[in-house]
């Protein structure tokens, strides 16, 4: 079966089949078919939603979180080798703000966009109030962000190429956009096939490589300047992944085609998941 036509179902909430056709224009695959902007909300209605809560109910979690805080002082030195004076950072989907919250205290203006009620709550005890709702992107200055950074949040927005358009406006002239995102040409994507956990139909309504990312932003006359790899997602999608498919996690295995995509990302350089450095003209 060709991957463009390749059935995913949805493992954590519906249970429903969707099916990834492959974009003609730039070449990610997208969800089909969509849910309405209405019904999405639906889909992430799962306490098994990570992302959206600050639990440590089990191991999975408890693991979860600790890499989250190594990964934080990571992602603050990259935003940091992009700081002007001012330090004025948007964390678009920023969840329950943990992100946000290490970037003020080392002296970054905050905001955030996170349209879940229960983890933007949490994040405004964190960070002062100073997270909003979807709407509120819309209405901030022209010319406003050094760094705008989305974590695993591209994938989810209707309206794609829109998204782009205001992020590229909201952006400082020489401002940074940071987007990481789920690749789908990794080898433990092509391992898991329609098991692969960074699917997440229907939440993930969009599926990128690196040719359809730097596509995307080159419309808006922005340039990708570097990649990197998030070594840790390898590990975390394929222990889910596991569990997509035979109903349990087997830790060793999910370890083992983890390490085994990290180690072929070393030469083809398509790591599970990617960290895109963008560079507003």
């Amino acid at each position: 079966m060709a991957k463009e036509n390749l059935k995913v179902k949805d493992h954590s909430v519906s249970g429903e089949e969707f099916i990834l056709i492959q974009n003609p224009e730039y070449g990610f695959l997208e969800t089909s078919p969509q849910p309405s902007t209405d019904k999405l909300p639906e889909f992430y209605k799962s306490e098994d939603y990570i992302s959206h809560t600050d639990s440590k109910r089990n191991l999975f979690e408890k693991i979860y979180h600790l890499v989250r805080r190594i990964s934080l002082n990571k992602k603050l030195k990259l935003i940091n080798s992009f700081a002007s004076e001012d330090k004025n950072i948007l964390d678009v989907g920023c969840g329950t703000g943990d992100f946000l919250q290490t970037a003020q205290q080392n002296s970054w203006i905050v905001s955030g966009i996170e349209p879940n009620d229960q983890a933007r709550e949490i994040a405004n005890k964190k960070t002062n109030n100073s997270i909003f709702e979807t709407e509120q992107l819309s209405k901030f200055k022209s010319n406003s962000f050094d760094v705008i950074t989305l974590w695993h949040v591209l994938e989810h927005l209707p309206n794609l190429e829109d998204h782009i358009h205001i992020f590229k406006k909201l952006l400082k002239p020489n401002g940074t956009l940071i987007i990481a995102v789920p690749n789908y040409k990794s080898y433990d994507a092509k391992y898991y096939k329609q098991f692969w956990a960074a699917y997440d139909v229907p939440r993930h309504l969009w599926h990128f490589n690196q040719d359809s990312i730097s596509k995307l932003v080159s419309k808006q006359s922005m340039e990708v300047i570097k990649v990197k790899p998030m070594l840790f997602d390898a590990y975390y999608v394929s222990l889910l992944s596991e569990k997509y498919k035979s109903g349990k996690m087997n830790p060793i295995n999910g370890f083992w085609i983890g390490l085994l995509s990290n180690i072929k990302a070393l030469s083809t350089k398509e790591a599970s998941s990617l960290i895109y450095i963008i560079k507003n003209s």
